[in-house]
């Protein structure tokens, strides 16, 4: 692990991650524009949330944008609205309706090679894949068609193959398909055997291979053959040992031994800690030992059993992390840890919640958000 931290901080000290990639008008370039055209359910900002481009439109309760992401067709972007899927052609200036994904809610959207995005519902069954302004309906596996309370929990795609996509359920199962999701087949056992749930499986965006996942009870699991063999994760609970919940997992496309994590402590929450026992977590070994970087109630963080996080797409070093409520117009906390600095900095807006984020490829300083509308 000290030589894998070495290694990064050597990288980090060489290249400016955090600066605009080089552009040309054959490839992706920041927003040109000053508001952005739209029903209000995606905008951007450049300064880590503290302000946001202003909308044409205006959000309407209940509204979630819980899929959002840009392709690699220059400058555009696909987001989900709750049931329609909307698309911008224009670096995120003017979105539009192109049509409808087969669930209202808690629909996300993965990125694939060559224009293509995997629609899929959050621990639901419905599993589409979008191509220009063409949606597919695909069949999931069996098991989640045919047991009761199994769903997707992860869906990662081969970075230079769209029709190589794998999904993870809730129990664990990783299912692999190598024809654009219409077959599957399962890969090895699930990391736990027979245990209750898995949150969340994440795979890492530049190796279908290396997959985390996030368990009721059980804390996480690594795998580096595509589920064939795991590893548990340790330094997730507090006294080595005791039950962990990992809601949140993310893998860093920027490098893929740092992966972020977010849970609760069962054995702090249950004692009556302060902290309600929620903390984000950091590995540097692609998920096999976490440590906290972030813990509820200190330096004004707040978590929740599930906290939206989302790397720096070319500094491993940084994650956001969100924290928003419409209750009493609190609005919206924008987390940004830095991990070399061990430093974590707060921005503020009016919005009841971001559901998701995304972040422009000519210059991750642009990041576009979705916005949660709630009553």
């Amino acid at each position: 692990m000290k030589r894998t931290l070495a290694a990064l901080i050597a990288v980090a000290a060489i290249v400016a991650l955090d600066q605009p990639a080089e552009a040309s008008p054959s490839r992706w370039h920041a927003p040109r524009c000053g508001t952005v055209t739209g029903d209000g359910a995606v905008t951007f900002t450049r300064d880590d949330g503290a302000s946001l481009a202003p909308t044409t439109g205006q959000t309407r309760p209940v509204q979630y944008t819980y899929g959002l992401t840009a392709l690699d067709t220059p400058n555009t972007l696909l987001a989900t609205v709750n049931g329609t899927l909307e698309r911008s052609t224009d670096a995120g200036c003017t979105w539009r309706p192109i049509g409808e994904v087969a669930s209202r809610w808690f629909t996300r959207l993965s990125a694939a090679p060559r224009g293509t995005a995997y629609a899929w519902q959050d621990n639901g069954s419905a599993l589409q894949r979008v191509y220009a302004d063409r949606v597919e309906t695909l069949t999931p596996p069996k098991s989640i068609n045919d047991v009761t309370g199994v769903g997707i929990v992860g869906l990662g795609v081969d970075r230079w193959n769209p029709d190589h996509v794998r999904i993870g359920d809730s129990n664990g199962q990783i299912w692999n398909s190598r024809d654009g999701g219409q077959t599957w087949t399962a890969v090895g056992q699930p990391a736990f055997g027979d245990a209750l749930f898995v949150y969340r499986t994440a795979f890492d965006p530049n190796d279908l291979d290396h997959v985390v996942t996030g368990w009721l009870n059980h804390g996480g699991a690594v795998s580096t053959d595509g589920g064939r063999h795991w590893r548990a994760s340790t330094g997730l609970a507090s006294d080595g040992k005791g039950p962990v919940n990992l809601f949140s997992i993310t893998v860093s496309p920027a490098a893929g031994f740092v992966v972020y994590a977010e849970g609760l402590d069962m054995d702090e929450y249950d004692t009556g800690s302060p902290t309600e026992g929620r903390h984000v977590y950091v590995s540097v070994d692609g998920g096999r030992r976490f440590r906290p970087i972030a813990t509820n109630n200190v330096d004004d963080v707040r978590l929740i059993n599930g906290n939206l996080l989302s790397p720096h797409p070319t500094n491993p070093f940084v994650l956001y992390f969100e924290f928003g409520m419409s209750y009493g117009g609190y609005g919206t906390d924008l987390y940004r840890y830095d991990l070399l600095r061990n430093r974590i900095t707060r921005t503020h807006n009016d919005n009841d919640g971001f559901s998701s984020i995304a972040y422009n490829p000519a210059d991750p300083r642009v990041m576009y958000v979705g916005i949660t509308d709630e009553p």
